[in-house]
């Protein structure tokens, strides 16, 4: 039987991922758009730093109060620490 904390830790979990399910426009979190690939291609590469900007224009917009933090925090949360650092840090000398 599961504990309280399990129970409430995978009601967030479904929550959450509703909510990001909406924010992105989907009917069905658990169905994934068959063109997933071709959005890929058509965002700017992978560390270059356009993603991070354009998120943290998002965030602003919803009235973050610190939204590169948010963003690195996001980022973090999907790259992992080591590839969101790798990444910083290519941003840092290309700029």
């Amino acid at each position: 039987m599961p504990t309280v904390a399990e129970i409430r830790k995978k009601a967030a979990e479904t929550a959450i991922s509703k909510a990001t399910a909406k924010a992105a426009g989907e009917t069905d979190p658990k169905k994934k758009k068959s063109d997933d690939d071709d959005d890929e291609e058509s965002k700017p590469k992978l560390g270059s730093g356009e993603r991070f900007e354009k998120l943290k224009g998002t965030l602003k917009k919803k009235g973050a109060k610190s939204p590169s933090g948010l963003a690195a925090y996001i980022g973090r949360k999907k790259y992992g620490a080591k590839k969101m650092a790798k990444m910083a840090t290519a941003g840092r000398k290309k700029g």
